[in-house]
């Protein structure tokens, strides 16, 4: 495949052909219909409206679930939101995918999209691995409330950003959660650069490949699990540097 082909500034493409009845259903990988994530999400969601049970689901994927870009194994098993809940912890992708899960096991239709961005906050090590500074397939959710999509970002839990020095990523179901340009000291932090298109589920023989294709040091570590690393701890050592 040829992955650039794939870009677009369009943040609604679909690209698998989905149906609005597709972001109710279950999926292979966002198995909202697996009972520990159906649990979970009744659980958390509670009583209300839409808004307000989704509300409750962003903050508790964002915070409950610490932010980790070492430790999911690139196998389609590990990327399940069933197994991203078991786990504990997970990154902009399967974080996505699990936020989309809670939705629909609640009744409310979610779906799951991508973006390249330009991180201009990460930290070496990463950097290293990755061989760039350049997040393709960023993973984001798209959340039906009101009548429209309003998109979520539950990827950096707070305690994580106030180790980056970060602004914490609020959202209010009204208005777009996503990546803020800057950190709290003004410098550049994320920088949105092309879109991958919205899925129904997570496209992750694309995601693995991409991965391969843009970043072949990290897919090989990745694909040979465990890789171990405190992605936190590494950013609160060098936002006292700087």
């Amino acid at each position: 495949m040829d992955f650039n082909s794939q870009r677009t500034s369009r943040d609604d493409a679909v690209r698998d052909g989905a149906r609005f009845e597709d972001y109710r259903r279950p999926g292979d990988l966002i198995d909202s219909g697996h009972p520990a994530v159906a649990a979970h999400a009744t659980q958390v969601a509670a009583q209300g409206s839409d808004r307000e049970k989704a509300l409750r689901l962003y903050y508790a994927v964002r915070d409950g679930l610490r932010y980790d870009p070492y430790n999911t194994p690139m196998k389609r098993d590990a990327y399940r939101a069933s197994a991203t809940l078991a786990a504990g912890h997970g990154y902009c992708v399967n974080k996505a995918g699990l936020m989309a899960a809670l939705c629909r096991a609640v009744g409310i239709a979610a779906r799951v999209g991508y973006a390249d961005v330009r991180n201009h906050m990460t930290t070496k090590r990463l950097s290293d691995l990755m061989g760039s500074d350049i997040f393709y397939y960023h993973g984001y959710t798209e959340v039906w409330l009101d009548g429209h999509w309003v998109k979520a970002t539950p990827a950096f839990n707070k305690e994580l950003t106030e180790r980056f020095d970060l602004k914490p990523l609020e959202w209010d179901g009204i208005s777009d959660s996503i990546y803020h340009p800057f950190d709290l000291g003004g410098r550049r932090h994320m920088e949105y650069l092309a879109y991958r298109g919205v899925f129904a589920d997570i496209p992750f023989d694309e995601i693995r490949d991409a991965f391969r294709h843009y970043y072949p040091r990290m897919s090989r570590a990745q694909e040979a699990m465990p890789l171990g690393g405190d992605f936190g701890a590494e950013g609160a050592l060098e936002a006292s540097r700087k």
